[in-house]
C-alpha cells in the first residue's frame, strides 16, 4: 500500500474530524451560521488533501472501492482520537466493537478473491 495517498487521508480526516465536530467542544459561543462558514473553511483544506491521496493513489494502483475503505477506517481511528482527547468524551466498549466490525468489513475489500 502507498505511503503518501495514507498519509494525506490521514491529514486530511483530521482537518474534517474538526470541520465536522470540533464545534460540539464550546457550543455557546458562536452563532450556527458562523460555525457553519468556519466549518466550509476548515473543509477547503482537507479536500487539498483528499484529492490528491486519492489520485495518487488511484495511480499507485488502489481501486476507488479500496481507497473509499482505507479513508473509512482512517476516519474512524482518527475519529476515535479527536473524541477522547478533544472532546473528553469516554470511550465506550460498543464503539470499539462497532467499529471492530467496520474494520472486520474492511478486510473484505482487500482479500484477493478468485
Amino acid at each position: 500500500m502507498p505511503a503518501l495517498p495514507v498519509l494525506l487521508l490521514i491529514v486530511s480526516n483530521v482537518f474534517m474530524t474538526f470541520a465536522w465536530y470540533g464545534h460540539l467542544k464550546d457550543q455557546k459561543s458562536s452563532l450556527l451560521w458562523i460555525v457553519i462558514l468556519v466549518s466550509w473553511g476548515i473543509a477547503f483544506f482537507e479536500y487539498c488533501f483528499q484529492v490528491p491521496a486519492n489520485r495518487l493513489g488511484h495511480q499507485a494502483g488502489l481501486s476507488a472501492a479500496e481507497l473509499k475503505t482505507i479513508q473509512e477506517v482512517i476516519t474512524l481511528l482518527v475519529f476515535l482520537l479527536f473524541a477522547r482527547f478533544y472532546l473528553g468524551e469516554a470511550i465506550r466498549w460498543n464503539h470499539i466493537v462497532g467499529f471492530g466490525l467496520v474494520l472486520v468489513g474492511a478486510c473484505f475489500v482487500f482479500k484477493p478473491w478468485s
